[in-house]
C-alpha cells in the first residue's frame, strides 16, 4: 500500500503496510472519514511519525487513544493544538516537568516541539470517532503500533521508553531493558497521578540517560 508517511518510516514499516490486517484497517479508516467526524484530521493521522523520523527517535511516550473532542487531537499523544485548554493528564505532565526540572509551565499544550527533537508521541490507536472514546480500538491500529514499538526496540539502541499506566506497560512489555531505558509509573490522569506520576522524575532521568550515551538531551 502507498501510505503517506515520512520516508524513513515508510521504509521501516513497508512490510506492515502490505499485511491483511493493515489493508482492512485502512479501508475501515477511509470509510469512517468519509461518513463520520473523525479525529485527528486525516492529514495528521501519522503526525507523530512525520515529525520524528525513525533514525531520530530518542524517546517514546505511549498513549492510548486520540482526544475525541473538536480541535484537540493532532496526531501526537497527550498533545493538543495551540489555544486549547490543557486536558487533565497533560496538565499533570507539565506539573511533573516543573517539579522535576524547574521548567515553567508552557502557555501551549502543543508538543510538536518535543516531537521535532526526537520524542515519538505514539498513541496505540491513531484515530477515533468524534465524542466516542475508544471507538476505533480493536480495528488493527494496536497491531500496527505494536510493530512500530518492536521495530524501534529491536533495531535501535539507547532509546528511552516512558510507559505510564498499565496499558502502556503491557504494550511495551517485550522491550529489552538492557538495550534501552524503560521508565514505568502510573498514568498521569488525575485518578492516579498523585500515586506515583508526580515525583517520578522521568524527564530528568531520560536526559541523564541520553547524555550518558552522547545523545543530545530533550528540551522539555
Amino acid at each position: 500500500m502507498d501510505v503517506k508517511i515520512e520516508t524513513s518510516w515508510k521504509e521501516a514499516l513497508q512490510e506492515e503496510f502490505e499485511k491483511d490486517y493493515f489493508i482492512k484497517l485502512a479501508e475501515f479508516v477511509r470509510n469512517e472519514y468519509k461518513t463520520k467526524l473523525v479525529f485527528p484530521p486525516a492529514p495528521q493521522i501519522f503526525n507523530a511519525f512525520n515529525h520524528c523520523p525513525f533514525d531520530k527517535v530518542k524517546v517514546v511516550i505511549i498513549g492510548q487513544d486520540p482526544y475525541h473532542n473538536v480541535n484537540q487531537a493532532h496526531g501526537l499523544c497527550f498533545s493538543v493544538n495551540d489555544g486549547v485548554d490543557f486536558p487533565p493528564s497533560l496538565l499533570n505532565i507539565f506539573k511533573e516537568i516543573e517539579r522535576d526540572l524547574s521548567i515553567t509551565m508552557p502557555k501551549s499544550g502543543n508538543l510538536t516541539r518535543w516531537a521535532d527533537q526526537g520524542v515519538l508521541l505514539l498513541n496505540a490507536t491513531l484515530t477515533v470517532e468524534a465524542h466516542k472514546a475508544a471507538s476505533h480500538q480493536g480495528k488493527g491500529w494496536e497491531s500496527f503500533t505494536d510493530a512500530v514499538i518492536r521495530k524501534i526496540a529491536e533495531e535501535k539502541e539507547h532509546v528511552v521508553f516512558m510507559l505510564w499506566g498499565n496499558y502502556a506497560q503491557q504494550k511495551g512489555a517485550f522491550i529489552n531493558a538492557s538495550r534501552h531505558l524503560v521508565l514505568k509509573t502510573v498514568h498521569p490522569s488525575p485518578l492516579s497521578a498523585y500515586r506515583g506520576f508526580i515525583g517520578c522524575g522521568h524527564f530528568s532521568a531520560a536526559n541523564k540517560y541520553l547524555q550518558q550515551f552522547g545523545i543530545e538531551e530533550i528540551k522539555w
